[in-house]
């Protein structure tokens, strides 16, 4: 009985190193970006010129039911990144204005999945 329980554990072990490889296989793919894991939205937002994948968050943007530049979740907390809606001068970072022609890039709105999640506000617009 005791070879028995002994081999088990070493099968145990054996299990337990094989998933621990594994694990560091996944990482070291992660690392060296040879994976289709996705990044996270952090990682696609730069903060130094207010874009996310190249594209600038302010201008004019127009709302499309498929094929956007960007998918768009609003929410009240935890936004990615906080817009104003003007009328005029959409010049900085977070200010949008709605346009149905000539869009500087366009949006959808859903509710799972975003590229970004986005809050509505009237002052202080952008990326924190």
């Amino acid at each position: 009985m005791p070879i028995q329980i002994m081999i088990y554990s070493v099968q145990l072990f054996l299990l337990f190193i094989g998933a621990l490889q594994t694990g560091l296989g996944l990482q070291s793919r992660i690392n060296s970006g040879n994976s289709n894991i996705p990044i996270s939205v952090q990682e696609s937002i730069d903060l130094s010129n207010c874009s996310f994948n190249g594209i600038e968050l302010k201008g004019k943007v127009k709302i499309v039911k498929n094929f956007a530049d960007i998918k768009i979740q609003f929410v009240d907390h935890f936004p990615d990144i906080k817009v104003k809606v003007v009328d005029h001068f959409p010049d900085d970072c977070g200010e949008w204005k709605w346009v149905d022609n000539f869009p500087d890039f366009t949006v959808e709105i859903v509710d799972q999945f975003p590229d970004l999640k986005v809050k509505r506000v009237d002052h202080f617009p952008g990326i924190d």
